[in-house]
């Protein structure tokens, strides 16, 4: 249940995320919304004492919050180079990251899991919609979407390392996010003094302050994703966790159909399908 919860939270980020970004700058809107969440996870980790879990295994909540910000611009630059129904599915594959790892540490599923798995990412990559004719995809979008995927993937590795109680976790996570505004803010402010816009051309900060409620959505329901999925992986097989959690392309791909009447092609009605195969198959294995 904590992995479905983090799916959902990632999907409907992504496509608050994708919303937000037709107006103001991806790299924007990623440092406001992590701004957002720096504030009220620091007044949680102050309301709950938290800072007395602090310890070394916070590094590898440095490690995710460096990582997140790279994984993200390289994802955005992708699909910049498109086409997009290519690289967003190829993002997707991040999940065999915390997967090998789980198998690696001794994880065994059982065998109606291993099927399980296989079937919710084949749905995974198809509910992206993949483009199987069409425009060539460049060398160059290809190898930043897979080094996106690899960073998303250690993103979820990491965060779920970085502690074992529930008040560690709001401080690994608060250290996570003020880790990803340095980052985020650095590469924002290395871009503006190369010429990039910070914010849309001929606007000020009021479109902040106007986007502000959206913003603050996308940025707390990234952290409590984050959240969700670090509890799911130690409390379950992080092989299964990883997979259950990485279902958010069909939330996102569901999002659009609601919110913005998108219909869904055959491949990613199809995609959603398997996801859903797959996600029985893991919870009765």
């Amino acid at each position: 249940m904590f992995a479905l919860a983090t799916s959902l939270m990632w999907g409907l980020a992504d496509f608050g995320g994708g919303l937000l970004t037709r107006r103001i700058p991806a790299l924007t809107v990623v440092v406001a919304s992590q701004c957002v969440a720096v504030v009220v996870l620091g007044a949680v980790v102050v309301a709950t004492g938290a800072w007395s879990e602090w310890g070394p295994q916070l590094w590898f909540a440095v490690g995710a919050g460096l990582v997140g910000p790279v994984a993200m611009l390289s994802f955005y630059k992708a699909l910049a180079l498109g086409p997009m129904g290519v690289v967003s599915p190829l993002g997707s594959l991040g999940v065999a990251v915390p997967v090998g790892v789980g198998l690696f540490l001794g994880e065994r599923p059982g065998l109606a899991q291993f099927a399980g798995i296989a079937v919710a990412v084949a749905g995974i990559v198809l509910a992206g919609g993949p483009e199987l004719r069409g425009a060539p995809v460049q060398r160059q979008a290809v190898l930043l979407t897979l080094l996106a995927a690899f960073g998303f993937g250690a993103v979820m590795a990491l965060i779920a390392e970085a502690s074992s109680s529930v008040t560690g976790l709001f401080l690994a996570l608060f250290v996570q996010r003020v880790t990803n505004v340095a980052a985020g803010g650095t590469a924002l402010y290395v871009s503006v003094r190369r010429g990039g816009k910070a914010l849309p051309e001929g606007a000020g900060m009021g479109v902040i302050w106007s986007a502000l409620p959206a913003l603050a959505f996308v940025g707390l329901a990234d952290v409590a994703a984050n959240g969700t999925y670090a509890i799911a992986a130690q409390r379950g097989p992080v092989a299964v966790a990883a997979v259950l959690a990485s279902l958010y392309p069909v939330v996102t791909a569901l999002a659009a159909r609601g919110v913005l009447k998108e219909r869904l092609r055959g491949v990613q009605a199809a995609g959603a399908g398997l996801a859903l195969v797959g996600t029985v198959l893991l919870a009765t294995g």
